[in-house]
């Protein structure tokens, strides 16, 4: 059953979310990566996920592709900041709440001198989804898969916005974690064009 929102469904909240994505995070044109590889168009998710709609509509969609085991969402600062939120807030007003949590950069540099933030809501051995707002070669990705387990949790998804299809699937699953998205490069590209009238 698919959900629906103000007369939208998960298709048409699909094709707007796209839209958005490619009119304020992608933009063609050769970059160098985080992870050292060149590329043809760089994406930044934040621009769309600290945008209102673009927030509401991340937060469904990614909700969408949670398994029904898992009771939390997190993810690395700052890129996963706005979407494990839009996440949350959306699990609360759809009668599914999941708390949210942060992984840091670095440990806290005092008090319980921990990675991760928000860890009061979920009993020792939770299953969470990580959330993420690109994966390319998923190194960063599993350093928090690392982190987030060190603290006690068990990581039962993770999730992102974009999968660019360059190596970090197939990574993550030699590490046992498949890796659900809501679009791959081609996949946005297809959704964010206009429709042809007939």
């Amino acid at each position: 059953m698919s959900f629906s929102i103000e007369g939208q469904d998960a298709g048409a909240m699909r094709a707007r979310l796209a839209s958005l994505l490619l009119e304020k995070s992608y933009r063609a044109g050769e970059v160098t990566l985080t992870s050292g590889r060149k590329s043809d168009y760089y994406f930044d998710c934040k621009q769309t996920a600290l945008h209102p709609e673009g927030a509401w509509l991340i937060g469904n969609l990614l909700f969408d592709l949670l398994p029904p085991d898992i009771v939390g969402v997190g993810g690395m600062t700052l890129g996963a900041d706005p979407l494990v939120t839009a996440v949350s807030l959306v699990s609360h007003l759809r009668g599914r709440p999941l708390p949210a949590f942060i992984v840091r950069k670095a440990a806290k540099g005092h008090g319980t001198n921990q990675f991760l933030e928000g860890l009061s809501n979920f009993a020792p051995g939770a299953r969470v989804a990580l959330l993420e707002d690109v994966v390319t070669t998923a190194g960063t990705l599993l350093t928090v898969i690392d982190r987030v387990v060190d603290a006690g949790l068990t990581v039962g998804a993770v999730v992102t916005v974009l999968d660019r299809k360059e190596g970090g699937t197939e990574r993550l699953a030699e590490r046992g974690y498949p890796l659900l998205s809501v679009f791959t490069r081609d996949a946005l590209l297809a959704a964010g064009k206009p429709k042809q009238a007939s």
